[in-house]
């Protein structure tokens, strides 16, 4: 096994390297980027607000000097009228006036030394950003992912047991109703009846926590902090525990009907022994190897909506709005750290498989 593990691991950099180089060459490809944006918002703008726009003396020179200096023939869309000198302090800025390949190399090394840079437009790091909106995403993201699981391996395995039964066509149709109510209408179902929108006022709509939060005693600290979490987290459960609830039902359902079942039936073992003591290792595989896919979504990409409607600062807010503003730094650094978090939790979760079910041997597999 640890061979099997010292191979994963040589081969997460190459995989890294794979995922930043593919996107990196879409990048490039795609049309618009920073300089555009920052020319749409220049040309947008009053004169006041455009000596503002970068920052840097080499901009508010250029303003100065603009007089006849146009950029007609600029490869950038919205450069018309707009002072050459103004592009090209942009492109020096923002770094595209050095050729893609110096700024590919330059990537790759910096990233070696996991130093992703710093926002175009916020004055901080790549870091300090994930560190400041990762407690959102982190709240969400666990605790949503904990309730589902808690909720979801349960009533599988009681669906798969009731088969048929009036339980089972009960919950299914509850299931299927909320799989098929989007989630933003939930959320905003939530927010007019429990957020102060027409009825009650019982839950706080903005933020993780209060403002006042520091000045709480640590009783009224965790309090605060779970009201402001309940709703999202709920709207994440209802619209996510549906799949893996029929998941979980379906793996138990096929082994259930297996021979070894039947036979140890019939020697009288117990009903809970056969489940839990020879199903549940099988049929929980399917499960476990699903988990990775599941958290990595909760954490960064499923709570987008809900970080949005609930007034959330987490990680999938911050992605969305680098890719809408072109903030390469931030849309590499967060994808290369997504990236290494989903590899670790797959290497994870193959361990997993292990600690079920003994019998599965990864290192004799990929030998």
């Amino acid at each position: 096994m640890r061979r099997y593990i010292l191979k994963r691991l040589m081969l997460i950099p190459l995989t890294l390297w794979g995922i930043i180089t593919v996107n990196f060459a879409i990048i490039q490809l795609a049309p618009g980027g920073p300089v555009d944006y920052v020319l749409a918002q220049y040309r947008g703008m009053n004169t006041d607000a455009k000596s503002q726009i970068t920052g840097t003396a080499e901009v508010n020179n250029a303003r100065a000097n603009s007089g006849n200096n146009s950029s007609a023939s600029s490869k950038y869309v919205g450069a018309q009228g707009v002072p050459e000198d103004l592009i090209k302090a942009l492109e020096e800025q923002f770094g595209f006036d050095k050729p893609w390949y110096y700024r590919y190399g330059k990537m790759i090394k910096d990233y070696l030394c996991f130093d992703f840079g710093k926002s175009y437009y916020r004055d901080k790091t790549i870091l300090e950003l994930i560190e400041e909106r990762l407690p959102v995403s982190v709240s969400l993201g666990l605790w949503s992912t904990l309730i589902i699981y808690l909720i979801a391996i349960p009533l599988g395995i009681r669906k798969a047991q009731k088969d048929g039964s009036k339980f089972d066509t009960i919950t299914s149709f509850m299931i299927v109703v909320g799989s098929a109510m989007p989630v933003f209408l939930l959320a905003v179902f939530f927010i007019v009846f429990f957020a102060g929108g027409v009825y009650w006022q019982w839950f706080p709509l903005r933020g993780l926590v209060s403002d006042n939060w520091d000045g709480l005693s640590l009783g009224a600290q965790i309090l605060d902090y779970f009201k402001h979490i309940t709703l999202p987290v709920l709207t994440i459960v209802i619209g996510g525990f549906a799949g893996l609830t029929m998941l979980t039902k379906n793996s138990f359902l096929d082994e259930i009907n297996k021979q070894y079942v039947l036979t140890a039936r019939a020697k009288g073992v117990p009903e809970n022994k056969i489940l839990y003591g020879h199903i549940f290792r099988n049929a929980m595989l399917i499960i476990i190897a699903g988990f990775p896919s599941l958290l990595i979504k909760m954490l960064f990409t499923g709570s987008l909506l809900i970080e949005v409607i609930f007034s959330l600062n987490g990680l999938g807010l911050l992605g969305y709005e680098a890719i809408t503003t072109r903030d390469y730094p931030v849309v590499f650094g967060t994808l290369y750290i997504f990236g290494l978090l989903g590899l670790v939790l797959k290497l994870i979760s193959d361990l997993t498989y292990s600690l079920v079910d003994p019998r599965i041997n990864f290192e004799s597999v990929s030998a």
